[in-house]
């Protein structure tokens, strides 16, 4: 279906691949996310993020759409319902419809699966702050009233030609405040229903697959390219401009949130420096096609220092926001639509404003405090009325017994499978053994006489293979050997190092519990044999013990 006579086929085909880019940003927000919750949770936090696809596409294409760019109802405030389930799409996305320079190319579908996209993932960000209390038929509940209660509206506002805060002139290229700053004040409103974690602010866990939350960051900013530069709706220089201002910022962004990291907590990380990349990311995004290349990385960095240390704003706020999501998406988003008002450049594009900086003064910075301001209020007095009331009458908040482990509780599943046994290192080589070469030390054959059981635990990170710490043990006599994961108690508790600047007071640490079946003479020798492997001799013990064997 085709809603205009003119369309531009290299138009039409950057904002369908751009589409494509933006929905990708939700898994890769799942993984983002997913990587850093407790082991417990991840598949709870994947479902979470993956359910926005199916029910926000739904609620976008019935009435979220025409809510945003139908018709003005006259206020200002939403368009009216005449597009309802996309019945009637004669009128093609208007001329300057959004941010654009002259008669839209693209066919009026293309438009709505763009937009989509922006509508599916907003209210997602929210699952990063409320990770580890939701509960699932809630949640679809609060993402379904959300985002045509509040999403849609605050869209027609800023990207609708008609939307009382794009006739003031504010401006917002792909979402500060649309996305980033609505779904930030989700966050302060949704967490005063569900509250904090058991414990929090006094415990802390590990996130369970740091490379997944890399991944997914990774998979964020590839997107992103989509995110900020499909919005022109033109495959031309702008898109360009915005794409470059996209990437600089992020980069630019994470190398200053590194030095930050660095020289606050004594070390810079991985996870630092894809927070930053994020960062810098939201926080240019609603300046994108507005600003120039150094103005861009300008953002980026200031957005690396803002955004880090807004890591303690939870704390000032007594909100136990789990991800950050309020430092990284609340924060950048508001930043740089504030920053618009400095860095904006008309030279860049003619439908922007010159800001502070540029000799503009300060009315577009005034526009965009207007803005910023009554989308974050809006949103949260909402937001917080939506989850209180799909609290009371479905629950939102998941019960304190289960948070712990909301994958058994919500899926009766696991993500993982695997023990720290399963992950040492065994003997190999680039070729297939030879069968018969390079044989292991044989276990003895005879009968054991005066048979003990040998039990102790070792570190396994001194095991430089399996199969040395199995010819020690067979050398110094050892009949049958079993190795297990164990947990044990430490004398003094070990302080662990967690992302983002966080730590965690270990008082149980990982081992590898090990089984040994010697006769009596040999004990000695094998308990020499553990202590090369960290293994205690008040921690382990020897027993007498009768080999099945001998059982009649």
């Amino acid at each position: 279906m085709l809603a205009q006579e003119a369309v531009n086929s290299g138009d039409t085909a950057w904002v369908l691949v751009c589409a494509g880019l933006v929905l990708f940003m939700t898994p890769g927000l799942a993984a983002f996310y997913g990587g850093m919750v407790r082991t417990r949770n991840v598949l709870a936090m994947l479902q979470q993020n993956m359910i926005a696809l199916g029910v926000v596409s739904l609620t976008w294409v019935l009435v979220g759409y025409t809510i945003a760019f139908g018709d003005d109802a006259g206020t200002g405030l939403f368009g009216n319902l005449e597009l309802f389930g996309l019945t009637d799409l004669r009128v093609p996305p208007a001329p300057h419809l959004h941010v654009i320079a002259g008669q839209v190319t693209i066919p009026t579908l293309a438009f709505v699966a763009y937009q989509m996209m922006f509508a599916v993932i907003t209210p997602a960000l929210v699952t990063g702050a409320t990770a580890g209390r939701l509960k699932f038929a809630g949640w679809v509940a609060f993402l379904a009233i959300w985002s045509i209660v509040v999403y849609a509206p605050v869209a027609h506002w800023l990207w609708h030609p008609d939307g009382w805060l794009a006739r003031f002139g504010t401006q917002d290229w792909a979402g500060g405040m649309v996305v980033h700053a609505s779904a930030g004040a989700a966050v302060l409103g949704t967490l005063l229903v569900v509250g904090r974690r058991r414990g929090w602010p006094r415990t802390a866990s590990p996130p369970n697959s740091i490379p997944l939350t890399i991944l997914g960051a990774g998979i964020l900013w590839f997107g992103w390219f989509g995110f900020n530069g499909g919005d022109g709706l033109q495959a031309n220089g702008l898109a360009a401009q915005a794409l470059i201002n996209t990437h600089l910022a992020a980069a630019a962004g994470m190398l200053v949130w590194l030095v930050a990291e660095r020289v606050k907590d004594g070390h810079s990380t991985v996870v630092g420096g894809v927070s930053g990349a994020v960062a810098g990311l939201a926080t240019v995004t609603p300046a994108a096609g507005y600003v120039n290349t150094v103005s861009a990385i300008a953002i980026g960095a200031i957005a690396g220092f803002v955004c880090h240390f807004a890591l303690r704003l939870k704390y000032l706020l007594r909100l136990d926001d789990a991800l950050d999501v309020l430092a990284v998406h609340f924060v950048g988003g508001m930043l740089g639509s504030l920053l618009v008002g400095f860095f904006g450049d008309s030279g860049i594009n003619p439908l922007g404003k010159d800001g502070l900086f540029f000799g503009g003064g300060g009315s577009l910075l005034w526009h965009q405090i207007v803005g910023v301001v009554t989308v974050v209020a809006f949103s949260f007095v909402l937001s917080w009325a939506i989850a209180a009331a799909v609290q009371a009458v479905l629950g939102l908040r998941a019960p304190a017994d289960v948070q712990d482990n909301l994958d058994h509780a919500q899926q009766d599943a696991d993500a993982y499978h695997l023990g720290g046994v399963a992950g040492l290192n065994g003997s190999g080589a680039p070729q297939r053994r030879q069968r018969g070469a390079g044989r292991a030390t044989e276990r003895p054959t005879r009968p054991v006489q005066n048979a003990r059981l040998v039990t102790a635990t070792v570190d396994p990170t001194l095991l430089p293979t399996t199969r040395e710490l199995r010819d020690a043990l067979v050398g110094a006599g050892a009949t049958s050997i079993v190795l297990s994961d164990a947990t044990v108690s430490t004398a003094e508790p070990t302080a662990r190092s967690l992302p983002r600047g966080y730590w965690q007071d270990q008082d149980l640490v990982g081992r590898a519990r090990v089984e040994v079946v010697v006769e009596r003479e040999a004990v000695a020798a094998v308990l020499d044999v553990l202590g090369r492997y960290g293994a205690e001799r008040s921690d382990g013990f020897v027993q007498d013990v009768q080999l099945a064997t001998d059982v009649r």
